[in-house]
């Protein structure tokens, strides 16, 4: 008979963060559509008569304004880090702790590698983003801030605005335009891959945890084990050091270390 847990209904993912989320997979989405068809106009390609027709321009532009509007959406979640809850924090980003690190080698053996885990302990578990997945946000954020630049810097000659303008130092330095377009490029895959990762994992932890992970950010609550809430982490990290749970086919053994 397997064992069961008492869980609880947590609000974890705010108005702020859920919008902040599907802005950005929409944004993503027509920006990687719309850059691969600018990265390869058709009627350059085929040879194709453009005369009467500014659909390509249309294309452009909404690239262009569906790139600020990203722009604007990354900027408000930066500031959103600093007045958010304790799960939206800029500090959950960045793994400077011994706990951080010991998720992060958690998470790899059985997310990334898919290890058997036989000693589960309770600090491994995570009410909002796991460490890995906190730090891969970052990592991409660094990224999506060199996508940011090398795009502006590639329309800045065609612009008569002056954001665009400020980045044309990045073109010279990369050696010009077609270095940039190529790091741009580059990147867009870069993005795409990360979505297929993104996509699975959350997935893979909703379908093993069953805590709600994919639809947390539809309704922004999550089911914790009340265990997980009544302790604060000092004393969660001191208990998980004592008492682990091993899987044993469809049961749970507690054992107490002594």
């Amino acid at each position: 008979m397997a064992t069961t847990f008492n869980y609880k209904r947590v609000y974890v993912w705010e108005k702020p963060v859920r919008f902040f989320h599907w802005i950005t997979a929409f944004s993503t989405t027509i920006l990687i559509i719309t850059g691969f068809v600018i990265a390869n106009p058709p009627a350059i390609n085929t040879n194709v008569e453009a005369t009467n027709s500014f659909w390509f321009g249309y294309i452009r532009a909404i690239h262009f304004i569906t790139a600020y509007i990203l722009i604007a959406n990354v900027m408000f979640r930066i500031y959103w880090a600093f007045v958010g809850n304790q799960f939206a924090n800029w500090r959950n980003f960045i793994p400077y702790t011994q706990k951080g690190i010991k998720n992060i080698l958690h998470v790899l053996k059985v997310d990334i590698f898919l290890m058997r885990d036989k000693e589960y302990k309770l600090y491994n578990i995570s009410i909002g983003h796991n460490y890995l997945a906190a730090f891969s946000y970052f990592i991409m954020t660094l990224f999506f801030v060199l996508q940011i630049m090398t795009g502006l810097s590639l329309i800045a000659d065609t612009s008569s605005w002056w954001l665009p303008h400020m980045f044309k130092w990045v073109s010279n330095m990369f050696g010009g335009d077609i270095t940039t377009r190529y790091i741009h490029h580059i990147l867009t895959w870069l993005f795409m891959a990360f979505i297929v990762i993104h996509v699975y994992l959350v997935l893979f932890h909703d379908y093993v945890e069953a805590r709600g992970e994919a639809s947390a950010m539809i309704s922004g609550f999550k089911f914790i084990r009340s265990e997980r809430l009544d302790e604060d982490e000092s004393e969660i990290i001191e208990k998980a050091e004592k008492i682990t749970w091993k899987g044993n086919g469809d049961k749970k053994i507690k054992i107490k270390k002594k």
